[in-house]
């Protein structure tokens, strides 16, 4: 067994019922300690499931002081249970972050070390292929060029969560105290040396995705908000050309009615008018509301997540 009471490296993976997956997820990772010379502690995060997996990684950590357990009292989403993970890594060097579906090969550590012994803060992986329906890989597709497009940082194209990260990159991701968080977006922000690596993003052989569409479009709808200002700006932009329209509408009426006489009356004109203003007011009203949201949660200063019970060095934390 290769363990280390200070590791070099920390693993940390969200689950959410996972349990059809679970054995063959630490056997792999088992592996992957077991090849490194460096010590690698596996930080699991339970995510509220419902399946038995909290019970699995309650009695893998008690006895293996390779792995820990980090069970919340519920389901807080993978964001803040990758943040939970962060916040409780002891690693001296770097911290790997991954899925728990086996997608994400635990083997690819060994080639991100070998970027990080070369300088690199943050080396995270770029799917070039994608196992997944052709509405998800669509939609997937669209999401990360959206968002490269209207980002005011680099976010990579197709680069999730998966990457390594140096010690001083995740305290600074640690040390920011947004409620809504987009893991990859802050990842980019804190800026260093960063580099992509390709890779084939397998399919899932056992269970079924717990990402759905829903939780797609909240990871879409906080990565935009948080990291983009074109959505107040959108806002705006209707705006002003409603008014130019509006003043264009004056002026052309105006002017027939001075020198033609011949002024047009009408329901539609003004039906047309009332729709396309209130459309535009509404539009305008939501993305503000979006922001105001997202600041009513801020400045709540609850926690992000809750911890109900963690365990380490095969001991119990209280």
């Amino acid at each position: 067994m290769n363990y280390k009471e200070y590791p070099e490296v920390n693993v940390v993976i969200p689950l959410f019922n996972e349990r059809e997956t679970f054995h063959d997820l630490i056997q792999a990772l088992s592996e992957v300690i077991d090849s490194v010379a460096y010590g690698v502690r596996v930080i699991l995060v339970d995510d509220g499931s419902t399946d038995g997996t909290a019970d699995l990684m309650r009695e893998l950590a008690l006895s293996n002081p390779n792995f820990q357990a980090i069970i919340l009292s519920r389901n807080f989403g993978h964001q803040l249970a990758i943040t939970a993970g962060l916040q409780q890594v002891d690693a001296t060097k770097a911290v790997m972050v991954m899925d728990g579906d086996l997608q994400d090969p635990p083997e690819m550590l060994h080639q991100f070390m070998e970027y990080f012994e070369k300088g690199y803060d943050v080396v995270y992986a770029v799917r070039k292929v994608r196992e997944a329906s052709v509405v998800m890989r669509f939609l997937y597709k669209l999401f990360y060029r959206l968002i490269k497009k209207v980002s005011y940082i680099n976010i990579p194209l197709d680069s999730g969560d998966f990457s390594l990260m140096s010690r001083r990159v995740v305290d600074s991701i640690n040390a920011m105290p947004e409620e809504s968080r987009f893991i990859r977006g802050m990842r980019s922000w804190v800026g260093f040396k960063q580099i992509g690596v390709p890779y084939k993003r397998g399919k899932r052989e056992k269970g079924e995705s717990k990402y759905g569409m829903k939780d797609l479009w909240h990871l879409a709808i906080n990565g935009l908000f948080n990291f983009s200002y074109y959505p107040i700006r959108l806002a705006l932009i209707p705006g002003f050309i409603a008014l130019f329209v509006s003043i264009t509408y004056f002026v052309v009426t105006l002017v027939k009615k001075i020198f033609i006489g011949n002024v047009p009356l009408g329901f539609t004109g003004i039906l047309f008018t009332v729709i396309l203003f209130g459309g535009i007011q509404l539009i305008a009203i939501g993305v503000i509301g979006e922001y105001i949201l997202k600041i009513y949660f801020q400045s709540k200063n609850r926690p992000n997540y809750i911890v109900k019970e963690q365990i380490k060095g095969c001991k119990v934390i209280e």
